[in-house]
C-alpha cells in the first residue's frame, strides 16, 4: 500500500492523511468526495497539511472543498485553519463543529471561513447524495466533542474514539489485537468510564460498518463490535495518577496494578493472604526488598512480616522492631503524610490512619531495592491507602473478636476461684493424651492428686472466705510449681489433680517439691502463723486404662498418705 498516495476507503470516502515517520501518534484526514460540496474531515496540522493538500488535488481541487468538520479544537485538527484560510477563495466555506470548538479556534482570527454550529444545524448536514448525521459525545475527550456517521456508506468518523497509540503505522487494524492499542490512549486520555460508556451506547445505536479514527488505525466492520464492547467496560481517568509519570504505557500497568490490588483487598479475609497477595503484585513493578506492617492494637503492636509469614505477633518493650517503630512512633503527633522516606530508619513509611486518630493506627515500612521505582510506589501508596484502612480495621475487629472468643472459652474451662482447669476440661484434654499415651510407648502419664490438710477445720474456724483464700494460695503454688505442658485440674472441694505427660518424668520430685512449696504458704490476719500442709497421693498410667480408673488408681495412692499421717507424698506402684 503507496502511502503517498491518497487510499480510497469507501464509496467517494479518502484518507489523505500523512505518515509521520518514527511516531506513534499517527493523525488522519478524510475526504469525503462531493464534488463541489465535498467534506474534509480534521484537516490536520501544519504538519502533515502540506501532503493532504497534495492527495487531495489528485483527487479534485482544493477549491471544491465548502465543509470542513472539526471534531476538536487541538492543534492535530486545527494547526492548518490559518493557511487554508489563506488559500480559500469562495465565500460559501464553513468550518462546522460544535460551539465550545468555535470558542476556541476564532482566536486563529479567520478572515475567509465561516461557521455552521452543529446544535443549530439540528446535528446533521445534508448533502446532494447522502446525509451526515453529527452524534454529541461530551467530555470525551473535550466538553463539545462529537462525531460523525455517514448514513449512505454506515462509515463513522469517530475523532479521537477508537484512536490507538501504536509502536508502527499501519492504516487499518488486523485484529483484536489493535484493542491494546487503544487502551493507552482511551484510559489516559478519556475522564472516566461513565462518560465513555456514554459515548459508546449512543455510537452503538447506528449501523456502523467502518470506523475511522483521527488517530491509530482504520478499524473494519467484522471488528466494530468488539471495539465497541471492550471500550465499555474500559478503566479511564488515569490521568489522575499521572503525578510527575508521564509514561502512559507505565500508567497503564499501574492501572492494571491498582485493580489488582483491590481485588485482593476484597477477595482475601486473613490479613496475612492480602499482604501476601499485595506484596506478589507489587513486586512486578516495584523492586520491594521488605516490606513490615506495625499495627496497634490497644496498648501493644503487632509486627507483620516475612519473619512471621505475615501472621503477626506481638512486640515487647524489648524487641528491636518496637524500639525502631517509637523512633517514628504512635504515640507522638506526626503529620498526616502519604509516603515519607525515614532517614532514620533508612525506609519509606506510610502512615494508617483509622477513625480520624491524631496518630496513625499502622505504620507500614517499605524496603526498595531501586530508588529509581520510587515515583511508581508514590502513586500506588496514595492509592491503596483507603483500602488498607479498610483491611487493617477489618484485621483489628477480627482480633478483637478472637480475644472475646478466647476470653469465653478460658472462662468456659477455668475454675473462676482458682484459675486452675475444670473437671469437664479434664476429660476432654485427657482422652486425647490417653490416645498418644496408648499408641506410643516413649509417652508417659503421671497424676498427682493434692489433698489440703484438715481444710474443713480452716472453714469451720475462720470461715470460708478465708477457706477460699488458702484455695487460692495453693492454686497459685500449683500453677508456679508445675510446667507449662502439664494439666493442673481443681477436682473438688479442697482436691486438685496434676496430670503430666512426658517420656522422662520424675513424678515423685516433681509431687515433693509441691508438698514443700504449699507448706511454705504464709497467710495474713486473721489466719496469720496457720500451717497449711497437704497430702499428696501419685502414680502412671497403664495402657488402655480410663481416666476414671486412673483416678481411682491415684487416689488410692493419697488415701495412703492421707491415713499414714498426712502431709506427705505416696507413690502407687502400677503395672504395665
Amino acid at each position: 500500500m503507496d502511502f503517498n498516495k491518497p487510499i480510497k476507503l469507501e464509496d467517494n470516502i479518502w484518507w489523505v492523511g500523512s505518515k509521520i515517520e518514527d511516531d506513534p501518534f499517527q493523525c488522519h484526514t478524510y475526504l469525503l468526495e462531493n464534488g463541489k460540496e465535498s467534506v474534509l474531515i480534521d484537516i490536520g496540522s501544519q504538519i502533515t497539511f502540506p501532503e493532504t493538500f497534495k492527495k487531495i488535488e489528485e483527487i479534485i481541487p482544493f477549491s471544491h472543498i465548502k465543509y470542513f468538520i472539526i471534531h476538536h479544537q487541538d492543534p492535530d485538527i486545527t494547526g492548518s485553519l490559518p493557511f487554508i484560510d489563506q488559500i480559500i477563495y469562495r465565500k460559501d466555506a464553513y468550518i462546522i463543529t460544535h460551539w465550545r470548538t468555535e470558542m476556541l479556534i476564532k482566536h486563529y482570527n479567520l478572515k475567509n471561513l465561516n461557521y455552521m454550529l452543529i446544535e443549530k444545524m439540528n446535528w446533521k448536514l445534508e448533502l446532494s447524495d447522502r446525509i451526515l448525521e453529527f452524534i454529541f459525545t461530551p467530555y470525551a475527550h473535550f466538553p463539545g466533542a462529537f462525531v460523525t456517521f455517514d448514513h449512505k456508506t454506515k462509515v463513522l468518523f469517530s475523532s479521537d474514539l477508537f484512536g490507538g497509540i501504536t509502536d508502527e503505522f499501519s492504516l487499518f487494524a488486523k485484529d483484536e489485537s489493535y484493542f491494546e492499542s487503544m487502551k493507552p490512549f482511551h484510559q489516559h486520555y478519556m475522564p472516566n468510564n461513565d462518560i465513555l460508556q456514554y459515548a459508546m451506547n449512543e455510537i452503538e445505536r447506528y449501523p456502523i460498518k467502518m470506523i475511522l479514527p483521527q488517530h491509530g488505525s482504520i478499524i473494519k466492520e467484522e471488528l466494530v463490535n468488539y471495539m465497541i464492547s471492550s471500550l465499555k467496560t474500559l478503566d479511564c481517568g488515569l490521568y489522575l495518577l499521572t503525578k510527575k509519570t508521564t509514561d502512559i504505557t507505565k500508567i497503564v500497568k499501574l492501572n492494571q496494578i491498582l485493580k489488582s490490588i483491590t481485588k485482593t483487598m476484597v477477595l482475601y479475609r486473613e490479613f496475612k493472604d492480602i499482604v501476601k497477595g499485595l506484596l506478589s503484585i507489587m513486586e512486578e513493578e516495584i523492586q520491594i526488598e521488605r516490606i513490615k506492617f506495625y499495627i496497634k492494637d490497644e496498648n501493644e503492636v503487632i509486627l507483620y512480616s516475612d519473619n512471621n509469614q505475615y501472621r503477626g505477633i506481638t512486640l515487647k518493650d524489648s524487641d528491636i522492631d518496637f524500639k525502631i517503630i517509637k523512633l517514628f512512633s504512635f504515640n507522638k503527633k506526626v503529620n498526616k503524610f502519604n509516603l515519607y522516606f525515614c532517614k532514620d530508619l533508612n525506609t519509606y513509611i506510610l502512615p494508617i490512619y483509622l477513625k480520624e486518630n491524631k496518630f496513625p493506627t499502622a505504620i507500614i515500612t517499605i524496603d526498595l531495592k531501586s530508588k529509581e521505582t520510587y515515583e511508581i510506589l508514590e502513586i500506588i501508596a496514595e492509592q491503596i491507602k483507603l483500602p488498607l484502612q479498610v483491611a487493617i480495621e477489618r484485621e483489628l475487629i477480627y482480633r478483637q473478636m478472637d480475644k472475646e472468643r478466647i476470653k469465653t472459652y478460658e472462662r468456659s474451662i477455668r475454675d473462676p476461684l482458682t484459675n486452675l482447669f475444670t473437671r469437664i476440661y479434664m476429660k476432654d484434654i485427657m482422652n486425647n493424651y490417653f490416645y498418644q499415651n496408648d499408641r506410643d510407648s516413649l509417652i508417659k502419664i503421671g497424676g498427682i492428686m493434692v489433698d489440703i490438710d484438715h481444710f474443713k477445720r480452716v472453714n469451720d474456724t475462720y470461715g470460708h472466705m478465708q477457706g477460699d483464700i488458702v484455695l487460692k494460695k495453693v492454686a497459685e503454688v500449683i500453677l508456679k510449681t508445675v510446667r507449662k505442658s502439664d494439666i493442673p485440674i481443681r477436682f473438688g472441694g479442697e482436691e486438685f489433680i496434676i496430670f503430666t505427660i512426658g517420656s522422662d518424668i520424675d513424678l515423685v520430685k516433681l509431687a515433693e517439691r509441691l508438698r514443700e512449696e504449699i507448706s511454705k504458704i504464709k497467710l495474713n490476719y486473721p489466719m496469720e502463723g496457720y500451717s497449711i500442709t497437704a497430702s499428696l497421693g501419685c502414680a502412671f498410667r497403664n495402657k488402655k486404662q480410663e481416666i476414671d480408673d486412673f483416678i481411682n488408681t491415684i487416689d488410692k495412692a493419697l488415701y495412703q498418705a492421707k491415713e499414714t499421717g498426712r502431709n506427705k507424698v505416696v507413690f502407687y506402684e502400677t503395672g504395665n
